[in-house]
């Protein structure tokens, strides 16, 4: 699968970071706990280099608790500071706002040296497309400051929202890069709807996670939500949830648009379980 997928306002995105890259003290980067290598743009390590970063690994209840830990060590290992996190949780801000406090606190004293002591922390926050990164900041600012959507890089422009704490936060538009040379996270970002299922041949993005879960003895998972019995091939998991669910056409032929929908929108939901689907 080869998906070059970089439309204008990702490229505007990428120029507005530079741009704004030395107003900022703190650098939030969120990623996909679930695949927090793939969902990581890889030309922010060179864009932040000098600045200090939180890694938030959002989306961790979805994710395989094991797998959560191995990730966070791994960032921390890195020199950044890094927290798991579940955007949809309201419970968790405290843990969120306390990394964040964590994260700041060396900058805060060197202000407190140089005489600014109410001096306002400034922090970008960024990340690809539906890794939640509007979902976080809703709960940050506690009202709705991000335009959220179901969609993927529904976010517009930028926008600076005054936080608790002294803190001003520069939301940010999410961003690809402009071409996935490695086909796996390509993939791991079709799987988890990072990319726009409008761009993608969704039937074959279902039988590409079926081979996935076989390849990491998860085929039991999907056989048990769906009550089927496994097959020969890939391809007849995907029969076989077709012929359990009625999914086929008025000539009797199998939906397979249909499957693909159901298997995906069910992983995304978490509803096959705590699956990562990488590790350091």
């Amino acid at each position: 699968m080869n998906i070059n997928w970089y439309p204008g306002h990702m490229k505007k995105t990428k120029e507005l970071l530079q741009e704004n890259i030395k107003l900022v003290d703190l650098i939030i980067e969120v990623v996909d706990a679930r695949v927090p290598y793939s969902s990581k743009n890889p030309d922010f390590d060179k864009l932040f280099r000098d600045k200090k970063r939180l890694i938030v690994l959002n989306k961790y209840d979805l994710s395989d608790p094991n797998m959560n830990k191995k990730w966070e060590d791994y960032y921390k290992s890195k020199g950044w500071s890094a927290v798991l996190y579940n955007s949809t949780n309201n419970k968790e801000l405290r843990k969120l706002n306390n990394a964040i406090a964590e994260a700041t606190k060396e900058i805060v004293e060197r202000y407190k040296k140089r005489g600014f002591r109410n001096r306002t922390i400034k922090a970008m926050i960024v990340g690809i497309p539906n890794v939640g990164k509007s979902t976080l900041i809703n709960s940050l600012a506690k009202r709705k400051s991000a335009k959220t959507g179901n969609m993927p890089g529904v976010t517009k422009g930028k926008q600076w929202i005054h936080l608790a704490g002294s803190i001003d936060l520069l939301d940010t538009p999410g961003i690809l890069w402009p071409k996935f040379d490695d086909k796996e996270s390509a993939l791991n970002l079709a799987f988890t709807g990072a990319i726009k299922d409008d761009v993608l041949v969704l039937e074959e993005i279902a039988l590409k996670f079926v081979i996935r879960m076989q390849q990491m003895g998860k085929e039991k998972v999907i056989l048990e939500r769906y009550g089927i019995e496994a097959g020969e091939k890939p391809l007849d998991i995907l029969d076989n949830i077709a012929y359990k669910k009625g999914f086929l056409t008025n000539k009797r032929d199998i939906d397979y648009l249909r499957v693909a929908n159901l298997l995906l929108i069910d992983f995304r939901a978490g509803k096959l379980g705590k699956i990562t689907l990488e590790m350091p």
